[in-house]
């Protein structure tokens, strides 16, 4: 259905048809993507700890679909089965979404499938999967990591024709340089005659794990806060971007993922941008009393922020534009956290696999 034909029942389905707001659902879990399409959404999302939790919680649905996979190639090992699998996954999905493209001429609709969290220091191995997913079907968008090696790959596969959205990104630094460099791969792009018309570049801030980096750093350091600021750290940084990106007419659309609560939703309703929300906390939106109206434009109290900037310098480096340099953004807390929580989930993937390939004695 079009955003005027939406439901306007629940709170997420009024979101998506009374403002510029756009819902994603952050998984490729059919049977909750089928719930976000009836609420107003018109895309998902992947990464290897989604389509982990999604094989765990459907592996009666998914046993046999792998099997056949080990059946079917049985010279690969347990890595290329596994990013079979992921592509799998990653299609069913983009099947549910294509109709939302189609509808939309390819403005939305797409299931955006995430790069090896293995190759964020390889730039031509980024670039070579990013070309890869996007050829499997027309409604694929691929994550490609925020890292400094991540940043050049988003402009070569910009360039390519790859509509990209940054990942592992929870700064203002990160979202400037990938906008930036969409900026670059669209004009090469264009310069050849290339149509870029129909691409949609999206930027994630995974605001609620720069939250979580603030407040693991408050428990490292013994720092005390004012109760209830820690949860505005991500936000700030989101609606600071969000003003720029408006002022500066970036291409890119901003992405808020990693929710931690309703505020993630609520002060972000009526902004141009894509909420990727996962299930259980769709329902928890759904069911609740809060008024949806638009709250982007609404600053982050002034003293909020004053606090979280003195008393924090990671803080500081993801709220001030020149925060961080491209070559310091592997190193930055949330990064390194990050990367690793991909990484391990991706190896327990992979594992799940080789108990396939080769059954416990």
């Amino acid at each position: 259905m079009s955003r005027a034909e939406t439901d306007l029942a629940t709170p997420l389905s009024r979101t998506v048809a009374t403002t510029p707001t756009d819902v994603w659902n952050d998984s490729c879990s059919i049977r909750e993507l089928q719930y976000s399409l009836a609420n107003g959404a018109v895309g998902a999302t992947t990464n290897p700890s989604i389509v982990l939790a999604v094989l765990k919680k459907e592996y009666d649905a998914w046993k046999e679909p792998l099997r056949q996979l080990v059946a079917q190639h049985p010279a690969e090992t347990e890595d290329a089965i596994a990013w079979r699998l992921i592509e799998a996954m990653g299609l069913k999905g983009a099947e549910l979404l294509l109709p939302v493209f189609e509808r939309e001429g390819g403005r939305k609709g797409r299931l955006s499938m995430q790069t090896s969290p293995v190759y964020y220091m390889d730039k031509e191995r980024l670039v070579e999967q990013a070309v890869r997913f996007a050829g499997l079907a027309p409604n694929i968008q691929v994550k490609i990591p925020v890292t400094a090696a991540g940043v050049a790959a988003i402009e070569e596969a910009t360039y390519r024709g790859v509509v990209i959205n940054a990942t592992v990104s929870f700064t203002l630094p990160q979202a400037i340089a990938v906008a930036e460099a969409v900026e670059r791969g669209l004009k090469r792009r264009a310069a050849e005659g290339h149509d870029v018309s129909a691409m949609t570049p999206a930027c994630t801030i995974m605001i609620g794990r720069t939250d979580d980096w603030i407040k693991a750093v408050a428990k490292r350091d013994g720092i005390v806060v004012t109760p209830g600021h820690l949860e505005w750290a991500g936000l700030a940084v989101m609606k600071k971007a969000y003003r720029l990106f408006r002022e500066r007419g970036y291409r890119t659309r901003l992405l808020a993922a990693a929710y931690r609560n309703h505020m993630h939703w609520s002060e972000l309703i009526g902004g141009d941008l894509i909420l990727t929300i996962p299930y259980d906390w769709q329902v928890l939106f759904n069911g609740s009393d809060i008024e949806v109206k638009p709250r982007i434009d609404d600053p982050v109290d002034p003293a909020i922020v004053d606090e979280l900037y003195r008393k924090f310098p990671d803080f500081r480096a993801a709220y001030d534009e020149n925060g961080l340099a491209i070559a310091a953004f592997d190193g930055y807390g949330a990064t390194r956290r990050t990367l690793r929580a991909f990484i391990e989930a991706y190896r327990d993937l992979t594992a799940i696999v080789r108990d396939i390939m080769i059954p416990p004695a």
